[in-house]
């Protein structure tokens, strides 16, 4: 216990279950991709598995390096970080690239590493962390006018994201949505800020209608709600179909390591559908498992943020674990049938490198937040002393 007191700083719970969930998270990478290795690699599964390895290093220690920092700083680097992630937006936008099948260009090639990165997942990160920094600042708002930077902020990164990925829209929009009503903000504005989004997204559809050029999307959007809303369509719900025998198949304990046979049919059986091979091959049981593991991690994210002695600190919590608690909820939920088909990877268990990078640097902000703010180190500053937070309040009333 002292040794890993000496190098892993703050919360040590959240450090198990995160260490848990990466070590776990190597036989479901290895046995969902064999359809995949078959298909691009001559049936070598260790190409994938070594791929998912190296993401969880390089993953593990961007989030062992940000958790190291006082997370003060990380709320001054991130007024430079939102405008990089602007800009990585607009070249994503205009020659980004398109990766596993999908027709929309969502990633841009890194040239030094030869890997491709998902620019909305960075972005998110880095505009919810912008968020809290800015919230944590202001306190009343008394027009509709006062939150004119936010919502400038919000709409730009939205807009950008939109044309290529709806449901990661539609996430980050949740997130911000969740943010904007934990700080405070009253429902009156809230409200008008729906209708907004709403009228926004109608104008966008329409727009591409008009304009098809413009995005290939809307028929994709159409199809999947179309699928989800009916049930009998069998050809346009295949891949739900699937997921649900992988689920049905798998019984109580599963068939075993390795022996989904829906995994062969199932497409992006190793990111958006993992959750059906895992309970394919483990079962109800399984993944019973790895649902208490991920409500164990969450229920630390609560602790934490109720620990916080600042505002910014409890903020920053809520930023950095709400994109991992709705992907989770969001995938899960696909699998499961209970919601369309969105593409939204499980934390860990999927494999995919952007995830995984932004998850752990995710990660390490909790983590810096569970030592930094808790001790209340020296150094800080009366301003910030003064920016002390009621969570439990606002998190029942707000």
């Amino acid at each position: 216990m002292d040794t890993a007191r000496k190098y892993l700083k703050g919360d040590l719970y959240t450090w198990g279950l995160i260490l848990t969930l990466m070590v776990v998270s190597f036989l479901p990478t290895y046995s969902a991709s064999s359809s995949l290795a078959h298909k691009f690699s001559g049936g070598n599964t260790f190409t994938f598995l070594t791929r998912h390895m190296m993401h969880l290093l390089i993953g593990g220690i961007f989030m062992y390096a940000v958790h190291r920092l006082n997370f003060r700083l990380i709320g001054k680097v991130v007024q430079l970080a939102m405008p990089a992630a602007l800009i990585l937006l607009l070249i994503t936008m205009f020659q980004g690239t398109e990766m596993g099948g999908a027709n929309a260009s969502r990633w841009v090639r890194i040239p030094v590493i030869g890997m491709s990165f998902q620019t909305s997942a960075f972005a998110s990160l880095a505009l919810l962390i912008w968020l809290a920094k800015w919230f944590s600042k202001t306190r009343e708002f008394l027009t509709f006018k006062d939150l004119k930077a936010p919502l400038l902020m919000i709409g730009s990164t939205l807009i950008l994201i939109l044309p290529a990925d709806f449901s990661t829209t539609a996430v980050i929009f949740t997130m911000a949505f969740i943010m904007m009503a934990v700080a405070g903000v009253p429902w009156r504005f809230l409200w008008k800020i729906i209708a907004a989004a709403v009228v926004a997204l109608l104008l966008f559809v329409l727009v591409v209608w008009t304009f098809p050029h413009l995005s290939n999307r809307i028929a994709t959007w159409k199809a999947r709600i179309v699928n989800f809303m009916d049930p009998n369509n069998e050809e346009g719900n295949y891949q739900i179909e699937l997921a649900k025998m992988a689920i049905a198949e798998g019984e109580v304990f599963g068939k075993g390591p390795g022996k989904s046979i829906q995994k062969n049919f199932l497409p992006q059986s190793n990111s958006d559908f993992v959750f059906a091979v895992i309970t394919e091959e483990y079962g109800l049981f399984g993944s019973s498992v790895l649902i208490v593991f991920y409500g164990l991690l969450f229920r630390r994210f609560v602790k934490i943020a109720r620990r916080a002695h600042t505002k910014f600190g409890t903020l920053l919590v809520l930023a950095a674990s709400s994109g991992i608690v709705l992907q989770t909820i969001v995938n899960m939920g696909v699998a499961i049938d209970l919601l369309p088909v969105t593409g939204q990877t499980l934390p860990f268990l999927s494999a995919g490198g952007s995830s995984v990078w932004v998850t752990c640097i995710a990660l390490g902000v909790i983590l810096s937040v569970s030592h930094t703010d808790v001790e209340r180190i020296i150094g800080t500053s009366p301003q910030e002393e003064e920016e002390s937070f009621d969570t439990e309040n606002t998190l029942a009333h707000g």
